[in-house]
Formats: C-alpha cells, structure tokens, sequence
C-alpha cells in the first residue's frame, strides 16, 4: 500500500504455527536511495521480494534500518544481504548491534523460550521441521550491521528520517518518523488490533513499564499515519490516541 509520495508499506503473509500472520515492513525511497525497514521472518525472502515487486518499483535496495533485534524483524535479513547485486548499509541502535551480529543470544529466545515454541507447534508438524524450527531459535540468522544510530538523528534520505527511542519493547528499539508523509515506523512500539491503535502487548515487552514510557517521545511529532509492523495502518488522530495510551 503506497502511502504517499515515497513511502509504501509492504504486507507479507505466511501461515505461522498453524495460523495466517501478516506483518508490515515499510519502504521507503527517493532518487538515490531504497530504503527498507525491518526484513520479515527467517524464510520469507521470496515473500518479501515479492511484496516489493508487487509495488512495481525497480528495486535496488541501499539500505536496511532495523527497529530491533526480534527474529520476525531480522530473520531475512542476511538472506536479503547475500541476495543483493550491489553493497547494502545495515543501521540500527549500538544496543541491538551485538544481537543482530550474533555476538549475544536474542534477549527473547532462552532456552525456556525456545522449549516452549517447540512444543506449542501443531501436532502434525513432522519431527524434522520441529528439530529445524529448534534449531533456527538456537542459531538465528546474523548479518553485520554496518553504522549505528541514535535517537534524534535524521538521516538524510527521502526526505528526512527521524530516529526516535521507543525503548521497552526490547532495550534498544527505535522507531522512525518519515517527515515528508508525516508517517510514523513504529516497528513493535505500537500495534493495530481490529482497527484501534494500542500500546505493545506485555507479554512480548523486555520492560513494558519502559515501553510505554518511551511513547511520550512520539508525541513532539506531528504523525498523519502510524504503520505498525503487526496490524498494519493507524490514520487519524495519531498523537492524540498515542497520548491516550501514554497517559492511561
């Protein structure tokens, strides 16, 4: 879905344990730049290429800024990098830097974590994807992420790029405010359940307390849509519903 001029969000769909999950990276572009944010699951490269062709841009992606370290937002992402005809920059915050590059295990998946996934798969998963799945939760996808990013910052590409702190969900998430559509990135900061705008779901925050806080950082921002990468697109009254959610 093409938001405004440069900016369309991708929807790519997949069955995901036994159910139809779609999640929404956001492209993003000028005449110089292809700018992607957040890569989909491990697998879901062709998904995601085809999500991008169905834009019907020619696509030579520069860049990959990632929101945080969780594998539904990195798991493509080193297929992406290996795929790619010409060189392509990874941005993300120095606090998911090391996960993203492997140097530490992702905050969510602990050995609980993983046992717990294995065994809530369908019965009817076949003993071999189960040994695969467990072993994508144990060794996920790495690729290296080439400059970091900080809160404040404004990339200078399509328009300008705002990275925002939306800290909580996990330590180092951002979230990203594209001026010239005035769309916010929320990345998993925010979530689009039957049409409303709400905060993170708690159980999937490291620190929900903080996640909520860090929603006070959208607020300076004049945001006319809201793309979250679970639920897709919020429009209307953004910063007074995201101060909603702060405030309750």
């Amino acid at each position: 879905m093409q938001l405004d001029k440069g900016i369309h969000m991708l929807q790519v769909s997949a069955n995901i344990m036994g159910s139809i999950e779609s999640i929404h990276p956001t492209l993003m572009w000028d005449e110089d730049n292809m700018i992607l944010v957040d890569t989909a699951y491990p697998g879901q490269l062709s998904l995601l290429h085809e999500a991008i062709v169905d834009t019907g841009l020619a696509i030579q992606l520069t860049s990959i800024l990632i929101t945080h370290q969780d594998l539904d937002h990195i798991g493509s992402l080193a297929d992406i990098i290996r795929a790619s005809s010409s060189p392509v920059q990874v941005l993300a915050s120095s606090i998911e830097k090391p996960y993203i590059q492997g140097e530490k295990q992702l905050i969510k998946l602990t050995p609980e974590a993983i046992d717990q996934a294995v065994s809530s798969m369908p019965e009817s998963v076949p003993v071999e994807w189960r040994h695969a799945f467990r072993r994508t939760l144990e060794n996920p996808p790495k690729a290296i992420v080439n400059s970091t990013i900080v809160a404040g910052e404004e990339l200078p590409f399509c328009g300008g790029i705002v990275v925002i702190d939306t800290a909580g969900h996990t330590p180092g998430h951002l979230s990203f405010y594209h001026k010239s559509s005035q769309t916010l990135i929320a990345g998993d900061a925010l979530r689009v359940v039957s049409g409303k705008l709400l905060a993170p779901d708690p159980q999937y925050c490291c620190d929900f307390n903080m996640a909520k806080e860090s929603l006070k950082n959208l607020l300076p921002y004049d945001i006319k849509k809201v793309v979250c990468f679970h639920g897709g697109l919020y429009e209307g009254n953004c910063n007074q519903r995201i101060s909603e959610i702060y405030e309750s």
